[in-house]
């Protein structure tokens, strides 16, 4: 009697989930994003740790520098922070982790118990608003001066226009606030530079009024003025590029051929066409928009996330340190996400087939 032998071609189903995973585009790209973030909060963890000095070391420098004693200023310095620096950092990290994943950040150092998370809470609308605004502010007008110097070409408001953008380009946003600071502060007195200091005044309140957001624009407007000149110029660039070259394609030489209006041919062929790029790299922009900038923040005392991020590696406060970065890599990856997604909305010609497969 001959026995025949089947072998059976059923995936296990513990394999299932992965090939659900390496034949979705949307879980593909999801679980990237959660490593992505997972790497980099690793890295972040024992970088930070690795710079020279810690809590501990710093505030009993600045206990001796204030006329402390070093036994003193030790003891002093271990019983306001209560923290424990010998613990194995294997050991740290993973209860970092698991804390992290309960949504908990810890708490500051420096702060004296203050929760991280609300630490973050408080700057964060500060810098989303300057970031964002200067963003929008900033995309607005370099697409619309970009396209003027496409189709000014050769002429001087095109030289003159992509020499300000190359100049702008190329000088440190640090430098350009420092310029502010000096020309409309110092010399001409235009901007009391102290009484910009910080978000809000003593004394006002956030609230839906006409004195608090004539506030609010007083504390921001150099902060804004220097986010806007200082990346206003890539944007022009971009979009002067990204205009001339769907100036000389085929479809826009067959539609002033079919005797289209100007108008069509600049917003319907010309101007989606060659902003397309730009949308996406505005929302990879978006991501960046929380980090803010530690020098300029500084620089104009606006506490915002930069702010604190710089005071936490001045302190050397981990919890700190470690929030922010995370909420940066969270925000930076999944405006990438977004970015793949928008790509392929605007533009049907590389829109992923079968719903995201």
């Amino acid at each position: 009697m001959a026995v025949t032998a089947t072998v059976s071609t059923t995936t296990p189903r513990s394999f299932i989930w992965l090939e659900k995973i390496a034949n979705n585009f949307l879980l593909r790209r999801l679980v990237k994003a959660f490593f992505t973030i997972w790497i980099v909060t690793t890295l972040t963890f024992f970088i930070v740790r690795a710079m020279p000095g810690n809590a501990v070391d710093i505030l009993i420098q600045d206990l001796t520098a204030a006329g402390m004693s070093a036994d003193d200023a030790r003891n002093q310095a271990a019983s306001l922070l209560s923290i424990n620096l010998n613990q194995p950092a294997h050991e740290q990290y993973l209860e970092y982790l698991a804390n992290m994943v309960r949504g908990d950040f810890g708490k500051s150092y420096k702060s004296r118990g203050l929760k991280v998370a609300d630490m973050i809470a408080a700057v964060l609308p500060w810098t989303l608003f300057s970031v964002g605004l200067s963003l929008l502010i900033t995309f607005l007008l370099g697409v619309g001066l970009g396209a003027l110097m496409a189709y000014k070409r050769d002429t001087w408001i095109d030289h003159l226009l992509s020499n300000l953008a190359a100049t702008l380009d190329a000088v440190s946003p640090y430098l350009i606030g420092l310029l502010a600071i000096l020309t409309l502060s110092v010399t001409w007195k235009i901007v009391p530079i102290q009484e910009t200091r910080g978000a809000l005044s003593p004394g006002i309140q956030p609230e839906f009024s006409l004195e608090f957001f004539a506030d609010v624009f007083m504390h921001v407007k150099m902060l804004l003025l220097v986010y806007v000149l200082s990346s206003v110029g890539s944007w022009m660039l971009r979009m002067k590029s990204n205009t001339v070259s769907v100036l000389g394609e085929d479809y826009v030489t067959v539609a002033k051929a079919r005797g289209l209006p100007d108008t069509r041919i600049l917003t319907a062929y010309v101007g989606r066409n060659a902003t397309l790029p730009l949308f996406t790299l505005l929302a990879i922009s978006i991501g960046y928009v929380v980090g803010g900038s530690i020098l300029l923040e500084r620089l104009f005392t606006y506490r915002g996330v930069g702010f604190l991020l710089g005071d936490a590696i001045a302190s050397r406060d981990y919890p700190v340190m470690q929030g922010v970065f995370l909420i940066m890599t969270v925000a930076v990856v999944f405006a990438n996400l977004l970015a793949d997604y928008l790509y392929g909305w605007l533009d049907p010609r590389i829109r992923i087939s079968g719903g995201g497969q």
